[in-house]
């Protein structure tokens, strides 16, 4: 009788995260990206002075879920450090430059650089200043967002990205049987365009920095490599933004 090959992973896990796991494979991928969401809308039942501290919960609960189906992820691969983080500076360069080239363009009277007309609201930047004002208050605030911006974030959405839609949208039902890291174009450009769903402000850089990061992992087919150039992207992106003063980056 041959063994489950999920068994040694699952021995220490809970029994409902045993039953969900095999019950919804995909569950390790999804999860931690969806209740991530699900968690950031808890911000809003917060006073704005306590922002800092929604915002810390948020990054640990994300986190929290991350680590709760770490026996089910792929191989994460090798960092690739140098590699990463440089491009993860010139992601960061390519998404300020490119948002402003955008904004410069404008056809039948719609600018490239604004919201996608079919996405529900307008578009607003957000000075925490107002709010924070210039002392601790505010940059305990920022610490906090830069520091959710380069730990759960960057996580949680490599391993939906890259982890799991890369494949999943060249065969959903078995994603799984799909190459790890082999180029399929549906991969390539669907990712990219369902990515101005979570970047409805800033499609156009949204679908450009998505084929790049898309491109990286096809070279050196590394979810940590990956993580590693979000992280960087959004570090460098917070500091831009600190240093200038675009707040709508932020």
């Amino acid at each position: 009788m041959s063994e489950d090959p999920t068994s040694s992973k699952l021995v220490h896990d809970p029994p409902w995260l045993v039953a969900l796991v095999r019950a919804e494979p995909r569950a390790p991928l999804m999860f931690p990206y969806l209740v991530y969401l699900l968690l950031l809308a808890t911000q809003d039942f917060f006073p704005t002075r306590l922002l800092p501290l929604a915002i810390s919960l948020h990054m640990l609960a994300g986190l929290w879920v991350v680590r709760l189906f770490r026996h089910h992820y792929p191989p994460l691969g090798k960092p690739h450090f140098f590699i990463a983080v440089a491009a993860g500076i010139f992601a960061a360069w390519g998404w300020v430059a490119g948002q402003h080239f955008f904004d410069g363009i404008t056809i039948a009277g719609n600018g490239l650089g604004g919201r996608l007309p079919f996405y529900p609201g307008q578009s607003k930047t957000y000075d925490p200043h107002v709010d924070f004002g210039n002392g601790p208050l505010f940059w305990t605030y920022a610490c906090m967002k830069i520091a959710r911006a380069t730990t759960a974030v960057p996580i949680v959405e490599e391993l939906l990205w890259r982890g799991f839609l890369l494949q999943a949208l060249v065969s959903w039902d078995e994603y799984d049987k799909v190459a790890y890291g082999k180029f399929y174009w549906r991969g390539f450009i669907g990712t990219a365009l369902v990515s101005t769903i979570q970047h409805p402000d800033n499609w156009g850089v949204s679908i450009l920095c998505w084929l790049f990061f898309n491109a990286l992992f096809y070279w050196k087919k590394s979810l940590l490599c990956l993580m590693l150039t979000h992280a960087t992207t959004n570090l460098a992106l917070y500091i831009y933004v600190l240093r200038a003063g675009d707040w709508r980056f932020w």
